[in-house]
């Protein structure tokens, strides 16, 4: 190995790029990078005790820098494992960068042995808090996949593992020889858990992306599949039919989930409309929002966040509102995209019933009626609407 380093450093790299493209991404190998972890990281707190037990009972001592590279290889198989998940839920436009960012570095650092033997194995309380984020990160991953956890239980859950796992790394820049060094130690480790749930919104949700976006005027009920989707419209377009928001989420089977529909008018909140949806479906689980419901002024920017139940995006729409005429001809505001196909019934999986709850008809239905310019109409609560003209979410 002294003789050669560069050659380890080549393996390292290919075993680890090897490892993200011929990984089989499925429970069963995320229980066991969870549980090779877990091991690994009472491996590196007992580390120094171990070695002299094994040393004392077998007459031999295992070498430190087997061990090492052991660890190495743990590090670069979890962290190429769970990079595919970060990058395809990730919002690139928002603070989740900064975590998948994070993320790539970790996993670089992993396959680069300069970088991994030279600086972090050296420095034990980074390589420690290397090891928790490694962990984090596949917890999040295998949580909801293996125990079928939704994602504020699977964020939960990670957090208070990491939060337990920083307590010794903490101890090793902390000596504790005062009491009041002991109260700073547990003042930093709570901060820590403080600190990982308050950013909980900078750190995508592991196990759910979207596969299916459309921001329209139309929607074929029976089929579920969206009209013509939109990414700008006039006032009067808006006014006539209203909008749908139309969402297709990807999740983990048997994953019982409830989302938001967060609607935004340069950048203030108008409303939030929750939404429950089953993991399984291939394609994405088929749900959307209907808003007839708007404010006098709608002009400017529209967005449509959809988040989970901790505030984790999932992925945001958008869509622009501008004056009646304004729309320049040449500059059509529809996009060319097909609607989606109806599904055969055979196809239909059971917890997406094949005709959802019939809207009522066209011909009882009154025109929307243009609202006057004194007093906007009052927003209704999108969990009880009171009249036709409220917000209606859709969901399967």
């Amino acid at each position: 190995m002294q003789r050669h380093p560069g050659a380890i450093a080549i393996f390292g790299f290919f075993s680890g790029v090897a490892s993200f493209v011929l990984v089989d991404r499925q429970a069963g190998l995320a229980k066991v990078l969870a549980l090779v972890l877990l091991v690994s990281w009472l491996w590196l707190i007992l580390e120094n005790v171990l070695r002299e037990r094994i040393a004392a009972r077998f007459g031999f001592e295992l070498p430190r820098p087997l061990l090492r590279y052991a660890t190495q290889m743990i590090h670069q198989e979890s962290l190429f494992f769970v990079l595919p998940f970060f990058f395809i839920t990730t919002t690139w436009n928002s603070s989740q960068a900064l975590f998948s960012g994070l993320l790539a570095a970790a996993a670089l650092v992993s396959i680069t042995d300069p970088l991994y033997y030279k600086w972090l194995a050296p420095r034990r309380w980074i390589f420690l808090a290397y090891h928790t984020l490694a962990l984090f990160a596949v917890m999040l991953t295998a949580l909801p996949i293996i125990f079928k956890l939704n994602t504020t239980q699977s964020y939960q859950y990670s957090l208070a593992a990491a939060v337990v796992l920083s307590f010794p790394s903490l101890f090793t820049i902390i000596t504790v020889r005062k009491w009041w060094r002991g109260l700073i130690l547990v003042g930093l480790t709570l901060a820590i858990g403080a600190f990982g749930w308050v950013t909980r919104t900078w750190v995508p949700p592991a196990t759910l992306w979207l596969t299916e976006v459309a921001i329209t005027t139309e929607f074929d009920n029976q089929n579920r599949s969206p009209g013509e989707g939109i990414d700008q419209l006039t006032v009067s377009q808006l006014r006539a039919n209203g909008l749908y928001a139309y969402t297709a989420i990807n999740a983990p089977r048997g994953l019982d989930e409830r989302i938001y529909h967060v609607w935004e008018h340069n950048g203030k909140e108008l409303e939030r409309i929750a939404l429950d949806i089953h993991g399984g479906r291939e394609k994405g689980y088929r749900a959307w929002t209907h808003k007839k419901n708007f404010p006098q002024d709608v002009e400017g920017d529209w967005e449509i966040q959809v988040l989970t139940d901790a505030g984790q995006m999932i992925g945001v729409l958008r869509f622009e509102v501008t004056a009646d005429g304004s729309m320049p001809a040449s500059s059509p505001s529809i996009k060319d995209k097909p609607a989606a196909e109806p599904e055969e019934p055979a196809e239909a999986p059971q917890d997406e019933p094949e005709t959802p709850a019939e809207p009522a008809p066209e011909s009882t239905e009154p025109p929307a009626e243009p609202e006057p310019k004194g007093q906007p109409e009052a927003e209704q609560p999108s969990a009880a609407p009171a009249d036709d003209s409220a917000d209606q979410p859709k969901n399967q």
